[in-house]
């Protein structure tokens, strides 16, 4: 058992090397749509239950697939009508239960990234074997599907082991979103070399959240987003800083809760003197060529920089 996984080094908010985003813009915005796919009885996995309730729970199961049916579409609309690329957090499974929606997005140019196979198929429990398994399914689905290779990863139902980030890095994944220690993209610690940073995603405005688990009003969490951007704005004027709503459309995508998110959309997208509206992909890119190599100079500089990898304080293979 580890006291700290290691996975990136303590680095102190104020006074880091300024980022420059694209155009000289204060914020990358993105948005994170994520596409997803419940099975109703999926294999046991001793960890976690899929579901709250016995076998068959179709109430649960049934209100994440009208997400699937209705509220991506409404979603996509919303997302169009303010010229906002998203970057899917796709259960890979979706490429065969529901091709129609892949089409859409790709018509979109939207990204891709990877969220696992299933969302009731956890990685607790998986061997090293089944978690190769499934990064490598990941990569060649999405890639005959769409003409993407996937570039981040969101592990499904946000459910690790000790070698998951090790395990992107090896495989050429630019970016983990599992990580919520910064409001700035950040070097992660892995084996092997490589690069992965860890991508700010968010818990705190996930619409999982939101409605789940504080039962916030749609107006709320409209407020709640707004506010969030202004400190972010404000913020990026001394360095960039970095955006992401986290969406799931059998919740935001609901005819109630459409609209004030509709207007929170409208409220950012017209800053766009200051804000680069893009996907994670594109940031993660910016930031490994232009930024990457400052940010562990900086951490140095601090002495803050730690021996090791994640879960490996020792370093060594």
């Amino acid at each position: 058992m580890h006291s700290d996984p290691n996975l990136y080094d303590f680095w102190p908010y104020r006074d880091r090397p300024k980022i420059t985003w694209p155009g000289n813009k204060k914020v990358a915005f993105w948005v994170a749509p994520n596409i997803e796919f419940y099975e109703l009885d999926p294999p046991v996995n001793p960890s976690r239950k899929p579901w709250g309730r016995p076998h068959p729970d179709i109430v649960p199961y049934s209100a994440r697939d009208w997400g699937n049916r209705v509220g991506h579409w409404r979603l996509m609309e919303v997302m169009d009508e303010f010229k906002v690329r998203g970057s899917i957090s796709l259960s890979v499974a979706m490429l065969d239960h529901h091709p129609e929606i892949i089409r859409a997005c790709v018509e979109r140019d939207w990204e891709f990234f990877s969220h696992g196979i299933y969302n009731t198929r956890y990685s607790y429990n998986m061997n090293e074997a089944q978690e190769r398994a499934v990064l490598e399914d990941s990569i060649k689905s999405v890639m005959d599907a769409t003409g993407q290779r996937i570039r981040g990863y969101l592990a499904p139902a946000l459910t690790h082991t000790e070698r998951t980030l090790d395990l992107l890095a090896e495989y050429g994944f630019w970016y983990s979103c599992d990580l919520f220690q910064d409001d700035q993209p950040q070097p992660l610690k892995v084996k092997g070399g490589n690069r992965l940073i860890s991508m700010p995603y968010s818990l705190e405005v996930n619409d999982v959240i939101t409605y789940g688990v504080y039962h916030q009003s749609p107006r709320a969490y409209a407020d709640a987003l707004m506010r969030h951007f202004d400190q972010l704005l404000e913020e990026g004027a001394e360095t960039g800083t970095v955006m992401c709503i986290p969406l799931h459309a059998y919740l935001v995508g609901h005819p109630h809760r459409i609209g004030p998110f509709r207007e929170a959309l409208r409220y950012i997208t017209s800053h766009r003197d200051d804000v680069w509206v893009t996907t994670a992909k594109e940031i993660a890119e910016f930031y490994m060529a232009n930024h990457y190599d400052q940010s562990l100079a900086d951490i140095a500089r601090r002495g803050n920089a730690r021996p090791g990898t994640g879960f490996n304080p020792q370093g060594g293979l």
